[in-house]
């Protein structure tokens, strides 16, 4: 895979379905109506391997040393202080750090939403949908499912990334360009630019390449931006598009494409998706999942614990992180080998982390 980026690109968020459910359904009856050796093809072509998938599992990482073992191992005399990593591995027993925030598919967890989600961008890429949208409130785990499918594309992918996208007519366009690495004169009007582009992507078709262009944080984009998108799906063939589309962006971007005026935007969505928050036990269940991953046994945390992380981040993945990753440091300077509720409680009440409601349970169900 060919992987090109524009801007900066950050991590990301989350969702729950928001296709039209007739539109859905009919791409999902066509391509149920597809022979196996078609698909075959398809998959093969696309990502590189045969079958439709998930994510195969990865081989654990190396064992985490910290500072002191290794001093201690070395033979050095003096470690110096205690370093930070040490809370994960001699407290907890963890190879490596559970809870981070980045995008690490690696640390991917199938949640049912997470399963969705997934397929529908592979759904999208595989039919060559002329563009798909994935939406999801910030932390969701949006930008992980991207990096994990994004893995898996074969080399005569080409892939470009936008991130934070703004600016007047042809601004977009040249956005595109930048990410996909196709050079284009500086005085070259919004004609020129767009023959520079159709004329990279019936090339690129030519020699038996895809493209697909990734939009990152596309609630940012005005409604004319998402009309100037619209546009370049009409470069294709009778039988194909030569580029596609993914969006990836909050719920604000459900909102403008709902939009009466967007419906010709809308009409061009084959595949989407909205990745809502997890439920209680499915926050619990991902705890210890990344606990397990990290290479501990995953009874690292009591079941109220993690009822209360869940009360105090609504089951969005990135507040989940932040608040078991303090947790964890908690627990290790009270020398205690388990997070239970006390410690939650703490990491809570001390403020630690901004953007986690904090709120009393017993009293949110006696109102």
């Amino acid at each position: 895979m060919v992987f090109y980026e524009s801007g900066r690109y950050q991590t990301c968020l989350s969702q729950e379905y928001m296709a039209d459910s007739a539109q859905h359904t009919e791409g999902m009856i066509g391509l149920a109506k597809t022979s196996d050796n078609e698909k075959e093809t398809l998959w093969s072509k696309l990502f590189g391997r045969k079958g439709t998938p998930l994510l195969a599992p990865q081989p654990d990482p190396p064992p985490f040393r910290s500072a002191r073992a290794a001093a201690d191992e070395d033979g050095a005399a003096d470690a110096g202080p205690e370093p930070i990593g040490d809370f994960f591995s001699e407290g907890f027993g963890l190879k490596r750090r559970a809870f981070t925030l980045l995008p690490d598919p690696d640390f991917l967890f199938w949640s049912p939403g997470h399963k969705r989600a997934y397929s529908v961008l592979e759904y999208g890429i595989m039919t060559r949908a002329p563009i798909t949208v994935i939406t999801g409130d910030v932390g969701a785990g949006k930008t992980t499912l991207l990096q994990a499918l994004l893995e898996r594309v074969s080399d005569d992918t080409i892939v470009g990334l936008i991130s934070n996208a703004h600016g007047n007519r042809g601004d977009l366009l040249r956005w595109a360009l930048s990410a996909l690495d196709v050079p284009s004169p500086r005085e070259a009007n919004y004609v020129e630019t767009f023959q520079i582009l159709q004329n990279f992507l019936v090339e690129n078709y030519a020699s038996g390449r895809y493209a697909i262009l990734v939009i990152d944080e596309a609630q940012q984009l005005s409604p004319e931006g998402l009309e100037e998108l619209r546009m370049l799906t009409n470069i294709n063939t009778r039988t194909d598009e030569l580029l596609q589309l993914v969006l990836i962006g909050q719920p604000e971007l459900r909102e403008v494409i709902s939009r009466p005026d967007m419906r010709q935007f809308a009409q061009r969505i084959m595949a989407s998706f909205h990745l809502g928050p997890m439920d209680a036990d499915t926050t619990s269940a991902y705890i210890r999942h990344r606990l397990e991953h990290a290479g501990g046994s995953g009874e690292q945390i009591t079941d109220s614990a993690a009822a209360l992380v869940y009360h105090h981040t609504g089951g969005i993945p990135r507040l989940i992180n932040k608040l078991c990753d303090f947790a964890i440091v908690y627990a290790a300077t009270a020398e205690q080998q388990v997070i239970d509720k006390t410690i939650v409680e703490s990491v809570i009440n001390d403020g630690l982390l901004q953007g986690v409601a904090i709120s009393n349970p017993e009293e949110d169900g006696g109102s």
